[in-house]
């Protein structure tokens, strides 16, 4: 699995209609490869039927490949079809593979364990194994509860607190990847084309 976001960064409309273009190229060759595409996020371009950027997942075997195929600078060489005297003809947009955010899910598989209560709590939390540990498998975050005398009380609790990290979890490393595709909107090649596409069909020049 692999996530691409395809983005026109502050260009004008015409690199927000190679956006569009791109995805569509995109489609026919995730297609060809039997790479699944889903559409995670998108925006709009200024002028209708245009994107500023999209965010893709990519599934498959070939998901990795084709993604670095769409990585860099990409370079869509045609007339401007909404400035007819317009001059330039030089339109660019980015590419980027991105890794997608390991989010723990609270579905998953938690696994307890019984342990001896540690610390201060009285005579009686000392000497029994009351104290849960609670682990979610798929991310290894764990949580201690031991504040309840009944092991059930305190696996209680434990799923609790273990709900609330995870979705702590989950909100940063969403702001970890809004940061990086913003950063990415930003830090468009000019030149240095890793593919060019050409006309009104946007065809690849070989």
């Amino acid at each position: 699995m692999s996530w691409l976001h395809l983005t026109a960064n502050t260009g004008p409309a015409e690199c927000c209609l190679g956006v569009t273009h791109a995805l569509k190229r995109l489609e026919e060759e995730a297609h060809a490869a039997g790479v699944g595409l889903t559409l995670i996020e998108q925006a709009d371009g200024p002028v209708g039927g245009t994107l500023r950027s999209v965010l893709l997942e990519l599934e498959g075997d070939a998901a990795n490949t084709l993604a670095q195929r769409w990585t860099g600078s990409i370079l869509w060489v045609c007339d401007s079809p909404y400035r007819k005297q317009h001059k330039r003809k030089n339109w660019f947009l980015q590419g980027a593979a991105l890794h997608p955010p390991a989010l723990p899910s609270s579905d998953s598989e938690i696994r307890y364990e019984a342990t001896r209560a540690s610390g201060p709590g009285g005579q009686h939390v000392n000497k029994t194994d009351s104290a849960i540990r609670a682990t979610h498998v798929a991310s290894g975050l764990s949580v201690k509860v031991q504040s309840q005398r009944s092991q059930h009380a305190n696996k209680k609790l434990a799923a609790q607190l273990l709900a609330i990290k995870l979705a702590e979890l989950a909100v940063a490393a969403g702001e970890r990847s809004r940061t990086e595709r913003h950063l990415q909107h930003k830090q468009a090649e000019r030149g240095n084309a890793q593919r060019t596409f050409v006309g009104p069909g946007f065809v690849e020049r070989m």
